[in-house]
């Protein structure tokens, strides 16, 4: 225990130290480490083991994630901005304000996260898991979810404009007062999702049509 924390105060101090500014962690050990509102752009963490750590308000926009263990990572307000996720293990992870405008999110496992208020614009998260994952009020404007599970996830609010759901799974997933606006849902799966409420003008719908709200004629 002594040794691992030893280990991890070298790897910060590589970190925040000007002089050194190593940026390549990849498949380092570095559980559990203290990483708050530190500026770690561009770093390279593949295959790191980040579960419990607190990257809440960090800066790792274009950071290397890829195949990193997030599991249970506090990621508060963290700016993730355009860095690479594809394949990391964020289960239980806390994201909620994260910044993962643009991130690539590929077969990302997020279940069990939270995400709420998050902003996804634009991110890529086909085939992600996001079994029960929390994204109230999350911004997922023209967001890539091609093939994502999203099975019992809670969408309460969230911003899903241009959004492409094709073939998704959305088993009994709460989109109540989502805003569906020309959000792509072509084969996707809706069984027992809650839809109360929510906006679907122009929204392609799993059997292919159109969603046109009903004008009124006076």
């Amino acid at each position: 225990m002594k040794n691992h924390a030893n280990n991890q105060d070298s790897i910060l101090s590589q970190i925040t130290d000007q002089c050194v500014q190593r940026r390549d962690f990849s498949r380092c050990d570095l559980s559990g480490i203290d990483l708050r509102a530190i500026d770690l752009s561009g770093i390279n963490l593949i295959g790191a083991d980040l579960r419990h750590a607190n990257l809440s308000g960090s800066v790792l926009f274009g950071a290397n994630l890829s195949g990193a263990n997030l599991m249970q990572a506090n990621l508060q307000e963290a700016d993730l901005y355009d860095a690479n996720l594809c394949e990391a293990n964020l289960i239980d992870a806390d994201l909620r304000g994260a910044n993962l405008c643009g991130a690539f999110l590929w077969r990302v496992k997020l279940s069990g996260s939270n995400l709420c208020c998050a902003s996804l614009c634009n991110a890529d998260l086909s085939e992600a898991d996001l079994i029960e994952a929390q994204l109230i009020e999350a911004s997922l404007i023209e967001a890539n979810l091609v093939r994502a599970n999203l099975t019992g996830a809670q969408l309460c609010g969230a911003t899903l404009i241009e959004a492409n759901l094709q073939q998704a799974n959305l088993t009994g997933a709460d989109l109540t007062w989502a805003n569906l606006t020309e959000a792509n849902l072509s084969e996707a799966n809706l069984w027992e999702a809650k839809m109360t409420f929510t906006k679907q003008r122009g929204t392609i719908m799993p059997d292919g049509t159109i969603h046109q709200p009903h004008i009124v004629c006076f």
